[in-house]
């Protein structure tokens, strides 16, 4: 169990020099070894261990005098970081391991030696740091990642092991469905409805006028990087308004229920529609559900991922009848079968909370009474419904679904 506490520091203008040859060292040591590894496995059909990129250190630092003022586990967190790149390549988690650029962010990461007293950090070889920490530690630090973002601000990621456990996670308490939109981010099944902020949109007229001025610069200018640091200023306003609304509707959301179902949507294939793509980045839905997801892990609560073919929108929430299409400009409807009136989003949260509590049960005894959601075979026109009955504390669900 580790928990991560992301702090401001504000590096003197000696350190803030340090910091830069720091990250110039561990940013030539990585592209260096993702080199040489690439370069033994064309020759060999096998790369370098961990072991085998951290035994070329000591001769690099004879032959590069420059890179023994890094601290030595610095470059030695590097290669730990490369290998765990290669592996998770390898398992197909992530792409291939790209060079890095002495452009945009930038980060080093200390395992060991560093220090906190009050509101100051100890960095090996850099020294006593000013931070701004928000909230107490609790428990050991195990790692200390410094990072610079475009626009020049520093910051301490502290890794730290509390003890003890999280709580065990409970199904007594709230159940609630969340159906993510863009007109209105997000629609609860009690019918609420949170609107989207549109950070992007209310700052775009400033960005375009930046951006412009920046287009105009001469390409390695101190004008054209006095005018990019601009840019990357109200990018970074704009991340931060963004972050600080997913954090607080999350808090809140998680405070007040104790299941919460939402459905496991592909923003990676959703972006591909280009006319909705800068609206749907602008939304951060797979950031607020990975949020939802580690504060529920943290309180004890349960958070149920729906499946993103379920035909929540498509579905009654009354009689669970099915309609064949639905265009999404249709905000509002009324089932053809029982004559109830729908809103779109609500009656999917709703659809949401249903199948969610359906999926929670399976196989288990629920707290919470939930009906069954699921479409028949052959031609989707319809659903089934089991009605739970609220007398009965335990929902059984036969291997048939019915």
């Amino acid at each position: 169990m580790y928990q991560s506490v992301k702090a401001r520091i504000y590096p003197s203008d000696e350190q803030t020099e340090k910091l830069s040859q720091f990250f110039g060292c561990a940013r030539w040591w990585w592209n260096r070894a993702l080199n040489e590894t690439t370069n033994t496995y064309a020759k060999t059909g096998k790369g370098l261990s961990r072991e085998g990129l951290n035994a070329l250190l000591p001769a690099l630092k004879k032959e590069f005098p420059w890179l023994g003022e890094c601290h030595s586990q610095v470059l030695q967190s590097v290669t730990l970081n490369l290998s765990k790149a290669f592996i998770n390549f390898f398992e197909k988690r992530a792409k291939f391991p790209n060079f890095k650029s002495k452009h945009g962010k930038q980060s080093i990461q200390y395992p060991q030696g560093t220090k906190l007293v009050d509101n100051l950090i100890y960095l090996p070889k850099l020294g006593w740091v000013k931070t701004n920490l928000h909230r107490p530690l609790d428990g050991e630090v195990k790692t200390v990642t410094i990072s610079q973002n475009p626009s020049r601000q520093y910051f301490a990621a502290i890794l730290t092991e509390p003890e003890g456990e999280y709580p065990q996670p409970s199904r007594e308490g709230n159940a609630i469905g969340i159906d993510l939109g863009i007109t209105d981010f997000a629609i609860t099944s009690t019918g609420s409805k949170y609107p989207n902020p549109r950070h992007i949109k209310k700052h775009e007229r400033n960005l375009k006028r930046k951006q412009r001025k920046l287009a105009r610069k001469v390409k390695g200018s101190n004008s054209r990087n006095k005018a990019r640091l601009l840019v990357a200023r109200v990018h970074q306003r704009i991340s931060n308004l963004r972050q600080d609304f997913l954090h607080k509707l999350s808090h809140k959301l998680v405070n007040e229920n104790q299941v919460i179902v939402v459905e496991d949507l592909a923003v990676k294939n959703m972006v591909r529609n280009h006319c909705l793509a800068k609206a749907i980045s602008d939304c951060g839905w797979s950031s607020f559900v990975g949020m939802l997801n580690y504060k529920c892990e943290r309180s004890g609560k349960i958070l149920v991922k729906v499946d993103r073919f379920f035909p929540s929108s498509k579905s009654c929430s009354n009689c669970y009848h099915r309609v064949y299409s639905l265009p999404l400009d249709v905000r509002q409807w009324t089932c053809s079968s029982c004559g109830t009136h729908h809103d779109r989003d609500i009656n999917a949260a709703q659809n949401l909370k249903a199948e969610g509590l359906r999926l929670l049960a399976l196989g288990t005894s629920a707290t919470a009474g939930g009906g069954e959601v699921r479409p028949t075979r052959g031609r989707k026109t319809a659903t089934r419904h089991s009605p739970a009955k609220p007398e009965a504390p335990v929902i059984a669900y036969s291997l048939d679904g019915g």
